[in-house]
């Protein structure tokens, strides 16, 4: 009888410890893909800019910031298919906090990023507008007194938003950008940088899918809540390629991509990630998630606004300072 529970014990234990060694190498898988491809998908950006003579800004606005959020976009869905409504809300909560604090904390202790001066009058001021709406409309029982929900219509009212700023990105797209800058580029052919763009795409999602999942069965293993999953694991998962994105754009010396990146990634996070899921399969019921979360995340918009505000440019000290928030604030939700 011994004999027979200590057997038993020996093999959970063992297929437990397989499980975990197999995730931990699908960890490591995913972030090989996640890197190759983020490394593909900024060349191939740049050629595409370059060729059709488009600014880099627009670029990092559109293809690569809506690419990155494609495994955003995976998860809400999915997670409002199963009724997994605070997965949908942590997961963009948790990922718009992290591309501020952590995806340009890491990129300008890198290399101070230069921020031009439309990114600093428009686009940071539309992060702002949507973010504080998002967070408005995630705070019923602050304003009308019920309990926080988050219904079809505030999803129609965040995908209204979202259009006013592909209205901004047509009109953007008109600009051209300078002779002197599409000079000093090394082109290479629109064929080859389309290729590249879908190689890299298809590498960033595969290798996020798998860091995510191999990364949540860890969790799981473990025993972690819902709500800390969607913050953390589930949301750093999902911003891995805008992370890696961002900080190849970096050392590439690509820094209209990097900041582009995060700021259309953080619009299209509210405006489609949330909206359009939201809007189709209906709404959220009650909303597990404290004030502190939504406060953060309104608070990272407006820091990042006032540091590119000041002198046009992220430095290293200030990109210490996004990394030191962000280290405190998940300190805070680990802990507590």
């Amino acid at each position: 009888m011994i004999s027979s529970l200590w057997m038993e014990s020996f093999f959970y234990f063992y297929r437990k410890g397989s499980n975990m060694l197999i995730s931990t190498i699908l960890l490591i898988f995913g972030f090989i893909i996640l890197i190759k491809g983020a490394d593909f998908f900024i060349d191939g950006a740049v050629g595409i800019a370059t060729k059709l003579k488009i600014s880099k800004m627009l670029i990092g606005l559109t293809i690569v910031s809506f690419g990155t959020s494609a495994p955003e976009f995976a998860v809400s869905i999915k997670s409002l298919l199963i009724g997994s409504g605070d997965i949908v809300l942590g997961n963009v909560i948790g990922s718009n906090i992290i591309n501020i604090l952590l995806i340009i904390g890491c990129s300008a202790t890198i290399h101070s990023l230069v921020v031009k001066n439309n990114t600093v009058k428009k686009e940071l001021p539309i992060v702002m507008l949507i973010t504080v709406l998002f967070g408005v409309l995630l705070s019923d029982n602050v304003f009308d007194g019920v309990k926080n929900t988050f219904t079809r219509s505030d999803g129609i009212v965040l995908i209204l938003f979202f259009i006013v700023f592909l209205y901004y990105l047509i009109k953007m797209a008109r600009k051209k950008a300078s002779e002197e800058e599409i000079q000093e580029e090394k082109t290479i052919s629109l064929k080859k940088a389309i290729i590249l763009t879908i190689i890299g795409l298809v590498g960033i999602i595969l290798g996020s899918n798998f860091v995510v999942d191999s990364a949540s069965s860890i969790a799981k293993a473990i025993g972690v809540s819902e709500r800390l999953i969607s913050l953390t694991i589930i949301a750093l998962g999902t911003s891995l390629p805008e992370l890696v994105t961002s900080v190849t754009a970096t050392i590439k010396g690509e820094y209209d991509i990097a900041i582009g990146n995060v700021v259309g990634s953080n619009i299209f996070n509210i405006g489609m990630v949330i909206g359009v899921p939201i809007a189709l399969l209906g709404g959220i019921g009650t909303i597990a998630f404290s004030y502190i979360d939504i406060l953060v995340m309104i608070v990272s918009a407006f820091v990042l606004f006032l540091f590119s505000f000041n002198d046009y440019r992220i430095s290293r000290r200030e990109g210490v300072m996004l990394l030191l928030l962000f280290i405190f604030y998940y300190g805070y939700v680990i802990v507590l």
